[in-house]
């Protein structure tokens, strides 16, 4: 899975995709390529809401797995990326939903006793 800056130039976004595809063609054999497209993220990474999602289903040496960490690792563009290692027989990745995306006040706001509670917590004794 790869997480790609959709702020980053279009020219470093097809660089990154195409340098990935490259090292895994290169070393092993791709099973699956899924395009998620651009979500929001749970949390900001690096004052970033939201990122381009990527998941690559592929068969290859522990050779491969290195030089990729290592590559996605140092690699502008690139948020996050985790590479994990499925058992034999795992079914495909569920296509991702499609769920509205929230508006951000609307999960920023909280009860006002909430609010007043936690302040009047926090508060020096008087």
């Amino acid at each position: 899975m790869l997480l790609v800056d959709p702020n980053a130039p279009e020219e470093r976004q097809s660089a990154v995709l195409s340098e990935v595809e490259q090292l895994i063609s290169s070393g092993g054999e791709v099973v699956g390529s899924h395009d998620w497209g651009t979500r929001r993220l749970a949390y900001e990474i690096d004052h970033r809401p939201e990122a381009d999602y990527r998941l690559w289903q592929f068969h290859g040496e522990p050779a491969l797995i290195e030089r990729l960490n290592q590559r996605l690792r140092i690699m502008d563009g690139v948020l996050r990326f985790r590479i994990v290692r499925l058992r034999p027989g795992t079914p495909p990745p569920p296509a991702p939903r499609d769920v509205p995306a929230r508006p951000r006040e609307d999960r920023e706001l909280e009860p006002e006793g909430r609010v007043a509670a936690r302040a009047a917590a926090d508060a020096p004794p008087a």
